[in-house]
């Protein structure tokens, strides 16, 4: 990853805390929304809308899960980039009207942007503009902001859970989605061991939940198990060997890897993970961790196993 500064690209995948070597992961810097009300400065439109995502990202992975569950295929139009991240950054292959790098779209949005060049990215092509790139953002105005459009009811944050919700995100994302990050970036033993328990810490509490109940808040799926389930499908091929997260495998906990393997069964999920893209995002884009860039075979998995959840409520 790098950042914008003065109109110039750094290469830089990140800051350190100042209490040596920990992982700092910067706010996401365009927040606007869509909305259904008709006077909203972004109205839900069929076709005014684009996503920018990577393959590789549990971020933008949550968009992609959202535009399949809503229904919004045909509504909302999706760019991959490339899986290999380098000095420039995300890159198109298939640049749209010039755009090689995605930090350039940013530079189109806001010529005087700083920061982080990051996916997702919802862009508005009447406008020209980024309206959000925070993935917990547009995966809700996704399931509640095109219900003219969408042929799903389903609602992944329904208003009787939705305080539940928040304090499991809250969580897993510092703990387990952001963990593994603050673990696998981590430039000091001690910024490694601190964010290694937590996350398995966290892991051996959601196997506990998950041991008595089906999903985690309520009896239907949320937006906390999508959430969830970005990080978890890309443990064992990634986060174990890469991250050093390496105490136990989601394969080795019963009750997550059934409910790993029942989200992965969801209609239109399995088309939305690429093994491929990922393995080579991360073994061949982070040098610092991997020089080599060689990339493991393994491991193998089978995402199709039954998975014996339906007695539980």
């Amino acid at each position: 990853m790098g950042l914008l500064q003065n109109g110039k690209w750094v290469d830089q995948w990140y800051e350190t805390g100042k209490s040596g070597g920990q992982f700092k992961r910067q706010d996401s810097r365009f927040r606007a929304s869509i909305s259904r009300a008709p006077d909203a400065q972004f109205p839900a439109e069929s076709g005014r809308y684009h996503l920018y995502v990577s393959l590789a990202c549990p971020w933008a992975h949550r968009t992609l899960i959202f535009r399949k569950l809503k229904g919004l295929e045909t509504h909302i139009g999706v760019t991959v980039v490339d899986p290999i991240m380098l000095e420039n950054g995300w890159e198109l292959s298939d640049a749209p009207e010039g755009i090689r790098f995605l930090y350039q779209l940013y530079l189109k949005a806001d010529a005087k942007y700083e920061g982080r060049v990051t996916v997702p990215v919802l862009w508005d092509k009447k406008t020209q503009t980024i309206v959000s790139n925070e993935s917990s953002e547009i995966i809700r105005m996704l399931n509640s902001e095109f219900e003219s459009l969408s042929n799903s009811s389903a609602d992944y944050y329904p208003t009787a859970h939705q305080d539940e919700i928040d304090q499991v995100n809250e969580r897993i994302y510092n703990t387990i989605n952001n963990g593994v990050y603050r673990a696998g970036f981590a430039t000091s033993q001690a910024a490694y061991e601190e964010a290694f328990s937590e996350l398995f810490d966290s892991l051996d509490w959601l196997e506990s939940r998950l041991s008595k109940q089906r999903y985690l808040v309520g009896s239907t799926m949320t937006e906390a198990d999508w959430r969830l389930f970005t990080t978890l499908i890309r443990f064992d091929a990634v986060y174990v060997g890469h991250f050093k997260c390496n105490l136990k495998r989601i394969a080795d906990y019963p009750a997550l890897s059934a409910y790993l393997r029942e989200l992965y069964q969801v209609d239109g999920v399995a088309e939305t993970v690429s093994f491929d893209h990922i393995k080579t995002h991360y073994y061949a884009s982070h040098k610092t961790i991997n020089p080599t860039c060689v990339i493991p075979l393994g491991p193998e998995q089978d995402f199709s196993l039954p998975h014996n959840r339906q007695a539980l409520t």
